[in-house]
């Protein structure tokens, strides 16, 4: 705690069956919230009792983030602006010492297979946002993508980030273009043709 400056408080459980420390958090929440000192809050929790705390943050125009394990309920997921598991960042943590490339594997036990469900979300993704030719700028479509569903990572499937993970699906086609300066490349991401989705016959 002293190294990361966390000021830690105590909760007393004034009876039994009843969690104290829930509602303590909930209030201390509610009081920040109504100082209007800080415009977004972090909720690491995997209890689905503080969906309804994120929901009233993001009502009154916060940014809500929150952290809990994969067993953490969608309702609280899906009331966060993003939610990241707690694994990926236990696993960086233990490996801090060891520099990690793009595409190097998370760890192979708390890695999500990528799903005819995940393609089919991030294909639609990048339709909603392609142009004429069919292709879609990959910052917009991640940003889309945690849109659509809070608590996508690439990192999830065992990707630093989502360029690799596109690449490493057959179904997507990358094209890395220069920026108008010419200073940093521009990532493009469209549908192979052969993974289109052909009219219905009449």
């Amino acid at each position: 705690l002293l190294e990361n400056a966390i000021t830690p408080i105590q909760q007393y459980g004034y009876t039994t069956g009843k969690n104290a420390t829930d509602s303590a958090m909930i209030i201390d929440a509610m009081d920040i919230l109504y100082s209007e000192k800080v415009n977004g809050f972090c909720l690491v929790s995997s209890d689905s009792d503080f969906t309804r705390l994120a929901t009233r943050l993001r009502e009154a125009g916060m940014k809500v983030f929150g952290i809990g394990e994969k067993k953490t309920p969608n309702p609280f997921i899906v009331a966060c602006d993003k939610f990241i598991y707690i694994e990926i960042l236990k696993y960086k943590s233990e490996e801090n010492e060891t520099e990690l490339t793009e595409s190097k594997s998370i760890a192979k036990e708390n890695i999500d297979k990528i799903t005819p469900k995940v393609i089919k979300l991030i294909s639609s993704t990048i339709s909603d946002l392609a142009d004429d030719d069919g292709w879609a700028f990959l910052g917009d479509v991640g940003g889309l993508l945690q849109k659509k569903q809070t608590n996508f990572d690439s990192r999830n499937y065992g990707f630093q980030k989502l360029t690799p993970l596109i690449k490493s699906i057959k179904n997507f086609e990358i094209d890395q273009r220069e920026s108008s300066k010419g200073k940093f490349k521009l990532v493009y991401v469209k549908i192979k043709e052969t993974h289109q989705k052909k009219p219905k016959k009449q």
